[in-house]
């Protein structure tokens, strides 16, 4: 089998499977470990996988840009949204970061509900400018254009400053062993001060971001609360999460 035929099984494999083992890889290429390992490696320069100690794991699927990542996957994020404002209650201080699946809550939430959003997305506040009960706290900084929502110093300054009861996390990735990653730096930075200040986080992620990794670190599993995917909790491949512990809804 030739070099490039190899690397086409190793990406065909990691998109169906999610990770891969270098051991598993050997054997099915045929070819020792170093070799996978030097595959996985010219791959992972390549931004194709993430390589990993023993292996690899698939990289977020999601698009980088806000108007690209707003259309995707709209019927499932409205799964996950309706699950969450069922979590809300009146009176609770909720901290909504910039992802789509955040934006998606905050078109769910009813005229009635009496809350304060606390946020740093641009299009959340517009969303929310007009509902009648909810007061909203804008977090000021600089504007990140791909996201449309500020990061900075001023912004992480604010949010030490509060303790919100929940912290509504949009997810580009998360995986048992690497933890919640992203794409951004800064993006990073502003959602690693709202897991370190919220009483609860809840986690959005739509299936297909499980298993999968980026190169910024934001936490661990251990402080994910809840995960909040697009299908039944009960699902064979969420076992692994509910093993460990978070609750899965």
């Amino acid at each position: 089998m030739i070099k490039e035929e190899r690397l086409q099984l190793i990406i065909e494999h990691i998109r169906k499977e999610r990770k891969v083992l270098l051991g598993d890889l050997s054997t099915l290429l045929g070819v020792s470990e170093d070799t996978v390992r030097r595959d996985i490696k010219e791959l992972s320069d390549q931004g194709l996988l993430k390589a990993v100690r023993g292996g690899a794991i698939s990289r977020s699927p999601i698009p980088r840009h806000f108007r690209e990542r707003e259309h995707y996957d709209v019927s499932h994020k409205g799964i996950i949204a309706e699950k969450a404002v069922k979590l809300i209650k009146n009176g609770q201080v909720v901290l909504f970061d910039s992802g789509t699946s955040v934006l998606a809550i905050a078109t769910l939430l009813p005229r009635d509900l009496q809350i304060t959003v606390i946020t740093n997305s641009f299009p959340v506040a517009t969303v929310l400018e007009d509902h009648p009960c909810i007061e909203v706290i804008f977090l000021g900084g600089r504007l990140n254009k791909s996201s449309f929502s500020t990061s900075g110093f001023e912004v992480i300054q604010t949010i030490r400053g509060i303790r919100p009861d929940i912290c509504f996390l949009g997810i580009c990735s998360i995986d048992l062993i690497s933890g919640v990653t992203g794409i951004s730096y800064e993006d990073c930075q502003v959602k690693k001060a709202m897991v370190e200040t919220s009483k609860q986080i809840i986690a959005l992620a739509t299936v297909e971001k499980l298993g999968t990794t980026e190169p910024y670190y934001i936490t661990s599993m251990s402080d994910i609360d809840t995960i909040i995917t697009d299908i039944d909790p009960d699902d064979e491949s969420l076992k692994a999460y509910k093993d460990a512990g978070i609750r899965l809804e």
